[in-house]
């Protein structure tokens, strides 16, 4: 196969990556909370209930952000339900998954727990604007985040937080652009309300960063022309605007699938162009960000059935993908898109964090492991903070019914703060190697560190309870940097992780 190039140079970058760009989610939908992270009886669990065993691996993936509590929960959340006496917190019906949901693990939780996952987790708070408005956001974050000295304040230290929970980043809404989001909304009217929330609660806290609801995909109708009406009501108000992005083989269509990536790259090249159109408009200097902050590879079309079979049980198993080799390297070569976006994509979060389309996975009463996709989003959170460069590929190509002529290779590269850089790369070729020649202009770099692959003989392979290490990222041997040269040969199907010094 012809080799694949590209060039590296200090002088030519895209942005530094904010560390939420590794943020994730946590929704109260299936197994998430109840049994995910949070299990009173667990052999592991803590006095809080939280799991140890689930709460290392967290660590381990290295999350930041970590939205919550939805998703389409949110649009139905009373928040007062999930605070005060865990014995007097009422039982309600979730309509958005069909299932009813106990409040045993609320806002206070939430937050004990990202203390324990560490000074890395932030906060990252939706408010219901599909059933509820102003009023109840803005009393929300009166009861979050201000001192003491108010009836809402004072409610918190008397349920045992006498420390505000300081969350800065707040969404507002989820979604209200989709039909099957209760309270659903057209572009102006939640535009207005979007609008009006923001206005009330920077009156609060001028500090605060708000992400208004773009749109739940490149594929919905109203797209782009929702963004543009919704941040003509909002462009001075927030700081980001969502995108939502999920990825499945449809039709047997492997090829166009490992293509995914192309879509996403698509999908933020517009937002951001409608954002700036609008911010052309108003004659602003400022510039909205992206918060890409639902993004995974998803199996939805086995959801609505799954769903609509429901009766209102509690915690019960949704969304339990559990992911391939195949599935790992379209996961990579997602997270891939979103580093050579840094310089606007500056909030991200993979939908979800256990169990429900999740990189982690728990058995009640028994262990934790990682699934496939686990391994590059701990690897990119590892290694891919810094400064992205610009990375142009010269690239063999192959056929995709769904994105025509796509690159084999796709690739971006990070450079740390002390020189060193990690190049992330994926060959998408199901069956053949692909040579890489890398020029490094202007790198003070000598030698490869490592050269780590994800790939299997099966590309169907996966970590399951039974076999929870069948699939790991391996060691390649035959990686070389010299005379400013890097030359690898990445496998059939890979994901690639090659660090320098």
């Amino acid at each position: 196969m012809r080799t694949a190039r590209f060039t590296l140079d200090p002088a030519f970058t895209v942005g530094k990556v904010n560390p939420r760009l590794f943020g994730s989610f946590v929704e109260h939908l299936g197994r998430c909370v109840y049994t995910g992270i949070f299990e009173p009886g667990h052999p592991t669990a803590d006095d809080a209930g939280l799991r140890q065993d689930v709460l290392d691996l967290v660590r381990e993936l290295g999350v930041t952000a970590i939205r919550y509590p939805g998703g389409n929960f949110v649009s139905g959340y009373k928040w007062e339900d999930s605070v005060g006496p865990v014995d007097q917190r009422p039982r309600r019906l979730d309509l958005a998954w069909r299932t009813t949901e106990s409040n045993r693990f609320g806002l206070s939780e939430y937050i004990a727990f990202l203390k324990k996952v560490g000074p890395q987790a932030e906060p990252m708070m939706a408010v219901n604007l599909g059933t509820r408005g102003v009023a109840e956001a803005i009393e929300l974050q009166e009861y979050a985040n201000h001192p003491s000295g108010t009836e809402l304040s004072d409610r918190r230290i008397g349920h045992g937080d006498k420390d505000p929970f300081g969350i800065r980043l707040w969404c507002l809404g989820n979604e209200m652009d989709g039909p099957w989001q209760t309270g659903h909304k057209t572009a102006e009217e939640y535009g207005r309300l979007a609008a009006e929330t923001a206005r009330a609660m920077r009156q609060i806290d001028p500090s605060v960063e708000l992400v208004a609801c773009g749109s739940s995909g490149q594929a919905m109708e109203t797209f782009a022309e929702w963004e543009a009406t919704v941040l003509k009501e909002t462009y001075d108000l927030v700081d980001y605007i969502s995108l939502h992005a999920y990825y499945e083989p449809l039709d047997g269509d492997v090829d166009s699938f490992l293509a995914s990536a192309v879509d996403m790259e698509s999908f933020i090249d517009n937002v951001v162009a409608t954002c700036d159109h609008v911010g052309a408009r108003l004659k602003s200097k400022k510039k909205i960000n992206l918060s890409f902050d639902e993004w995974n590879v998803w199996y939805l079309s086995r959801t609505e059935a799954q769903v609509s079979a429901l009766d209102w049980p509690e915690a019960p198993r949704l969304l339990e993908d559990n992911y391939s080799v195949t599935d790992a390297v379209v996961f990579g070569s997602l997270l891939i898109a979103l580093l050579r976006h840094a310089d606007r994509v500056t909030v991200a979060c993979l939908a979800q964090l256990v169990n429900v389309i999740a990189p982690i996975m728990t058995e009640p009463g028994g262990p934790a492991w990682r699934q496939t996709t686990f391994f590059p989003f701990a690897q990119a959170s590892k290694y891919g903070r810094g400064e992205v460069l610009d990375v142009r590929v010269d690239s063999p190509t192959y056929e995709t019914k769904k994105y025509g002529e796509t690159d084999l290779l796709h690739a971006t590269a990070v450079r740390a703060e002390d020189g060193t850089v990690t190049v992330f790369a994926v060959n998408r070729s199901r069956t053949e190697a692909l040579p890489l020649d890398v020029a490094l202009n202007g790198l003070d770099l000598t030698r490869v560190v490592e050269h780590s692959a994800l790939a299997d003989a099966d590309p169907d392979a996966r970590n399951t309870l039974a076999e929870p290490e069948r699939v790991t990222p391996h060691g390649v041997d035959g990686t070389t940097l010299t005379d400013g040269r890097l030359t690898a040969v990445l496998e059939p199907l890979s994901w690639n992780v090659i660090r320098l010094a």
